[in-house]
């Protein structure tokens, strides 16, 4: 009887983490719903401030040449724009359900990250759009001197796909205080390999890079050497001696 109770005991906390995680993903899915509701309301807006990149801007620069890829294109900026919206909402719950188990000083590190993570991503993405995309876009429509037919669902994949693996190298800073926090690495092995670093920067830079000329690739590598910088502080902050 006693073994029977201690099992009871054991399976009672397993079962209420899961009705906890039950109710945090419930939430997130209502806020990703509202958020595709609203993204459907403003995504002609979307789509037009997506499209500015262009030479002479604005969606009449693109022509469909499938019946079904408005309607695609449609539901792309609408998903996009409805997990943009719901993203803070659904990171909050995600905190919620991990921060009972973590200790005061995780927390603090975590209240630090998370917005931080959020504005890095922010500023790859908007960068992207700002500063890249308005030299890259005419470079590859004028190449070689050959008509180009845009379409919208080939640019806006484009687009997308840019803006998001260029938020997502921005991210490095944290990655590199992680690693730093663990003891995989320390702030004078990143001094010491600075070099190693700008060779890696630069093959990153030409893997997201869509163009092969050396002025967009020093674009996207310029602001990429300044984070390796604020990696390197991050990493002495995370650093404490034994």
């Amino acid at each position: 009887m006693e073994r029977q109770a201690t099992q009871q005991e054991e399976t009672l906390p397993i079962l209420e983490h899961i009705e906890e995680l039950r109710r945090r993903l419930l939430r997130s899915l209502i806020a990703l719903g509202v958020g595709v509701i609203l993204s459907a309301i403003f995504a002609p807006q979307i789509l037009e401030w997506l499209a500015r990149p262009l030479p002479g801007g604005g969606l009449q620069q693109l022509e469909a040449i499938e019946v079904t890829e408005n309607v695609g294109v449609f539901m792309q900026a609408t998903l996009l724009g409805g997990v943009t919206l719901a993203m803070p909402f659904i990171l909050y719950q995600m905190w919620q359900f991990v921060a009972p188990g973590l200790y005061p000083h995780e927390r603090r590190y975590v209240y630090l990250l998370l917005p931080l993570a959020t504005f890095l991503f922010l500023g790859g993405a908007l960068f992207t759009y700002y500063v890249m995309l308005p030299a890259a876009i005419p470079f590859l429509i004028s190449f070689a001197d050959i008509p180009v037919r845009l379409r919208p669902a080939n640019y806006f994949s484009f687009v997308t796909s840019i803006m998001f693996w260029i938020g997502v190298s921005f991210e490095t800073p944290l990655i590199l205080f992680f690693l730093a926090k663990i003891r995989l690495i320390d702030y004078k092995m990143l001094i010491r390999g600075w070099r190693v670093a700008i060779l890696l920067i630069a093959v990153l830079a030409a893997v997201i890079t869509p163009t092969p000329d050396p002025v967009n690739m020093s674009l996207v590598m310029l602001p990429l050497i300044l984070l390796y910088g604020f990696s390197i502080l991050l990493a002495r902050i995370a650093y404490r001696p034994s």
